[in-house]
């Protein structure tokens, strides 16, 4: 049976995350507790080799939190809220490299009727259940407010393909075939969650022009457009995943390469990109400043959240640049970078299965998050500057 190797809490007012560290993939639980509010996270495990945990990394949902054995086959993690708070997700990661396996819970504010609610259900659950020893969460964990009359339109856009094969390994391995896989298996991913229909701007190797491929973001009325690449660089020691948003100032000198990279792939096709009247140019930049540019900010954000404890992110993962492909000024856009095809150890893991299983679930996590926030955020706040 595992241990729990370590225990970590960081937080803010607005969300909170426990990580577990943990022997080995185990079961897990949740509940809701009142009087004073907590929230009590169970692991099957056999022992707590830690010490005293450290106080929680700063301030906000979470004012303390203990981690104890309950049982000989349980450990429980109390956090100490500071108000009403809900679990938003809770997963376990598998071992991979030098990190052990993970149980990451995602902490939200909620409405003190909403934490009532949860406690009440918890109650319930556990005198039904009390002979069961620990239960697997579900998928839906408490308070998640998952419509299921309508369902988001998410656009995914593996890069290059056809003609352009994008950047390319010193073995020949091409940039538009990774992506157009991984595309794929995302698309699996989101499809079997039930939440969301998804389609892909190319679902083979063919090529299309960027304005086509915001066109169909555009004209299909997307909820979300996501375009799937794994770039190069001259300085081979930069490695990591990034996700960008449209800005047409450059986070910094890669960046601007990297979308000049891309936004030059229409002319191998022998296709310029139109001049646009001036009027129509600050209508989409008066646009893409406010409803979108908010909307894709916070969508890029939650994938960099979910990517976090999953993979090696480049420093200040969520990054501004100028891609054609983001312009689309009524679908919130994002461009995520995989990796470096000039970098050996991103090669070695972009041709991982296990590696793009779990970028690709962590990615449909954070797309997961974003809708949620989206649901929770009044029409009056959605289009803040």
């Amino acid at each position: 049976m595992p241990s729990v190797l370590e225990a970590r809490v960081s937080t803010t007012e607005e969300r909170a995350r426990l990580v577990l560290d943990l022997s080995a993939i185990t079961e897990f639980a949740l509940v809701s507790l009142d009087e004073p509010q907590r929230l009590a996270i169970d692991v099957r495990a056999s022992g707590v080799d830690i010490g005293q945990p450290d106080a929680p990394a700063g301030e906000g949902i979470i004012s303390a939190y203990t981690v104890e054995q309950t049982a000989p086959d349980r450990v429980r993690t109390t956090l100490t809220l500071a108000g009403s708070a809900q679990v938003q997700q809770a997963y376990m990661l598998d071992p991979f490299d030098d990190q052990p396996a993970r149980l990451v819970v995602d902490i939200i504010p909620a409405t003190p009727e909403i934490f009532a609610e949860n406690v009440a259900r918890d109650l319930a659950a556990s005198q039904a259940a009390r002979q069961d020893a620990v239960p697997h969460i579900s998928t839906e964990p408490g308070g998640s407010n998952i419509a299921t009359d309508t369902r988001p339109l998410v656009v995914i856009d593996p890069g290059h393909g056809g003609i352009d094969s994008g950047a390319e390994t010193a073995n020949g391995v091409k940039e538009k075939d990774i992506v157009l896989a991984f595309s794929l298996r995302l698309q699996e991913i989101l499809v079997e969650s039930g939440r969301f229909d998804v389609a892909l701007t190319r679902e083979s190797d063919v090529f299309l022009r960027l304005e086509e491929r915001v066109a169909l973001a555009r004209q299909n009325k997307a909820d979300m457009f996501i375009s799937i690449h794994a770039d190069s660089f001259q300085q081979p020691e930069i490695r990591g995943a990034s996700v960008y948003t449209r800005d047409e100032n450059a986070t910094d000198v890669l960046d601007r390469v990297l979308a000049e990279q891309e936004n030059k792939s229409d002319i191998i096709a022998g296709f310029a990109v139109p001049q646009m009247a001036p009027q129509v140019v600050d209508i989409l930049v008066d646009l893409m400043r406010r409803e979108m540019r908010v909307q894709s900010y916070m969508a890029a954000r939650s994938i960099v959240h979910q990517l976090e404890p999953s993979v090696e992110l480049r420093r200040f993962p969520v990054r501004q640049a100028d891609f054609f492909v983001l312009q689309a000024p009524d679908v919130p856009s994002v461009l995520v970078e995989l990796g470096f095809l000039s970098n050996a150890t991103d090669i070695a893991n972009l041709m991982q299965s296990e590696w793009r299983d779990r970028t690709a679930e962590a990615i449909a996590r954070g797309i997961s998050s974003y809708f949620d926030q989206i649901e929770a955020t009044p029409p009056d706040q959605a289009a803040v500057n």
